[in-house]
């Protein structure tokens, strides 16, 4: 991916587009894919199999991955434009993820799967744009205490390890159901 910038030359040159946003992007699409790959060899029934501890089912739980990539990703170009993010708690999460659960409990395979396909291009697509500065960029979360943290620590502490992040627990799940 290039950006096309005109030097105060007058010239038109092609400069590569962050090598960094690329490589976040990049460990996004890895992810997703891995996720998609677990996920589409399930069985309906292991598909509807709850996670211990967590008490969502698989799919809701891939479905919740894909959908969460959006409002991950406005969260992060909150802070790669140097607003912080407010109101943002685990109290508010837990809610969220409660009723997503509810309204997506019978979610099929082929529509997460589709939505996981969807928003994961998008969400890298959003990440390829970020200029090197955007990502150096901080602000304060309060999901982090408020501290102030930087567009690429949230894009690796949120979209980037999400997939990875649940991806553990459901094979943490099927091992325990294997077993």
């Amino acid at each position: 991916m290039t950006t096309v910038v005109a030097p105060a030359s007058g010239a038109w040159l092609q400069t590569p587009a962050s090598t960094r946003a690329n490589a976040l992007a990049e460990r996004l699409e890895q992810g997703a894919r891995a996720l998609e790959a677990v996920a589409s060899g399930l069985t309906d029934a292991t598909w509807q199999s709850r996670i211990p501890g967590d008490g969502r089912k698989i799919g809701v739980v891939v479905h919740h991955v894909a959908t969460m990539y959006p409002l991950e990703i406005q969260l992060a170009q909150l802070v790669a434009a140097g607003n912080p993010i407010y109101d943002v708690t685990w109290d508010r999460i837990h809610e969220l993820n409660a009723s997503h659960a509810l309204a997506n409990d019978a979610v099929t395979k082929d529509a997460a799967l589709d939505l996981l396909r969807r928003n994961s291009a998008a969400a890298a697509a959003a990440i390829r744009a970020l200029s090197d500065e955007e990502l150096d960029r901080a602000a304060t979360i309060s999901l982090n205490d408020n501290a102030p943290l930087t567009c690429q620590f949230f894009l690796e502490d949120h979209p980037v390890r999400h997939s990875y992040h649940h991806m553990a627990r459901i094979r943490a799940a099927l091992a325990t159901s294997a077993g």
